[in-house]
């Protein structure tokens, strides 16, 4: 019994160090690993092309060296002009939750004073000092929600490059 677990152990052990990376499209701005996103076969992806001047959504087939294989399309990484980033950068999650945690936080300062209001002096009145604290909560919350990463341009320091991780 210990012989057959032993077995089973190694040959679970020898498939995994066999098994194949997958391709991906790698969206470059400079150095740093936090601007960088990817893309895998099988995810959708919104681009404009030189030759389509319009924003087109399709789904990434496969990746070759020099050419992405969509399902309607066959782009090279040098006819990519802009891609669409706005679900796709993780940054922009972080950004919109900063974004609901300060107006939520307004809101609720505002709730909570108009209810204690009510609760003290039967009438709906809020201070001075938690209006103008209020008010710069949701103020800030609404300065924030243009600051999100939107598209990705292929010129100067951002590349599009291709990575294939095969083992041929």
């Amino acid at each position: 019994m210990k012989n057959l677990v032993l077995i089973l152990l190694i040959f679970a052990g020898s498939q995994s160090t066999f098994a194949q990376g997958t391709d991906f499209v790698l969206l470059k701005r400079g150095t740093n690993q936090k601007s960088q996103i990817r893309y895998y076969p099988g995810e959708e992806i919104t681009y404009k092309s030189t030759k389509i001047n319009y924003f087109v959504t399709d789904v990434i087939k496969n990746i070759d060296q020099n050419f992405i294989y969509l399902s309607e399309n066959i782009l090279s990484p040098e006819s990519i002009t802009e891609i669409d980033i706005r679900y796709k950068d993780r940054r922009n999650g972080t950004l919109r939750a900063l974004t609901a945690l300060t107006m939520g936080a307004g809101v609720i300062l505002l709730g909570a004073e108009s209810i204690n209001s009510l609760y003290h002096e039967q009438e709906f009145s809020i201070s001075n000092g938690v209006g103008l604290a209020s008010g710069i909560l949701i103020g800030t919350g609404l300065a924030l929600l243009p600051l999100r990463y939107k598209t990705f341009n292929n010129s100067g320091r951002n590349k599009i490059q291709l990575i294939l991780m095969r083992m041929d």
